[in-house]
């Protein structure tokens, strides 16, 4: 008697992690709700941290993580995607500034009407990400989304982004562990004057203006996870987080002064490209290398 039970409890573990399998697979693997397409990022675990041992001490421990199935946007918004919560008066509905920020950021980002910034406001720049938009400005769109197509929308959590970008293998970026010029937009030491944004999903393996590009797709199909801009996460930062974060579904500490960003913009270096890499601002920043983009809950 005593074997058959342990026999059958010692596989409970098997089989739960079975069912959430069982359950992922009946779920599609991209969704479009009329926004965009967003990929599903599977139930389970996975090693968040820096495993190189070539980060900053904010990004150790290594510890494992284990989160909910969800969906993120395949790609980062784009101006074109921005531009209809612009304008369907996003900025003028207290509602989806809830977070804060409300009156606070005009009609538009700043860079909006920018040529150099490949702005929304302007023709022939729909398929670049937004840029210039603060961490209330990325939260009310998803609020907006949220409210115009009845599924939740929100920035994603470290966690939630991290795994997206790099899978569960550890790698060090989307696509694997070396980096070059065909896989992301960043300062490969080009020349300054020539660097600037490119439009989302164009390190697709295809030849882009005499480049020979790499498909830079993450694990699960999201694309441009790393380099061209970097992305708010809905965290507050904390330096020390991982010690004591929790080990399911973390969503960062309760309080704080600077909100968390992930990977980096076309002007900066591999350092600041790695998937593990964490970042800062205040929630107020704007920035012409920083936009955002969505997770779609099941």
């Amino acid at each position: 008697m005593t074997k058959s039970v342990w026999q059958l409890t010692k596989h409970i573990p098997l089989l739960f992690m079975c069912a959430l399998c069982l359950e992922c697979s009946r779920l599609p693997k991209i969704i479009n709700d009329g926004y965009g397409d967003y990929v599903l990022v599977p139930a389970g675990a996975f090693l968040m941290g820096d495993n190189f041992d070539e980060g900053n001490s904010d990004e150790i421990p290594v510890h494992e993580v284990i989160l909910d199935a969800y969906y993120i946007g395949k790609f980062k918004i784009t101006n074109s995607a921005y531009k209809a919560f612009i304008d369907d008066g996003g900025y003028n509905e207290q509602a989806y500034w809830e977070a804060g920020g409300w009156g606070e950021f005009g009609s538009a980002p700043p860079s909006w009407n920018s040529a150099k910034d490949k702005g929304g406001g302007l023709p022939r720049n729909e398929a670049y990400p937004v840029v210039g938009v603060s961490w209330f400005e990325a939260v009310a769109y998803c609020r907006w989304l949220s409210t115009k197509t009845g599924h939740t929308y929100r920035l994603p959590t470290e966690a939630e982004w991290e795994k997206a970008a790099r899978g569960k293998d550890q790698r060090r970026y989307a696509w694997g562990d070396e980096i070059d010029a065909g896989y992301a937009n960043f300062d490969h030491g080009q020349n300054r004057q020539d660097m600037h944004l490119t439009p989302v999903g164009y390190y697709d393996g295809s030849m882009r203006d005499g480049l020979q590009t790499h498909d830079n797709a993450s694990p699960y199909g999201a694309y441009d996870m790393i380099g061209n801009v970097s992305e708010w996460c809905a965290d507050w930062y904390d330096a020390t987080y991982y010690d004591r974060s929790p080990r399911r579904n973390p969503t960062g500490p309760e309080t704080g002064d600077s909100r968390a960003l992930r990977s980096g913009g076309y002007v900066d270096s591999a350092y600041y490209q790695r998937a593990a890499g964490r970042h800062k601002m205040g929630a107020h920043f704007k920035s012409y290398k920083t936009g955002f983009r969505c997770i779609r809950e099941l």
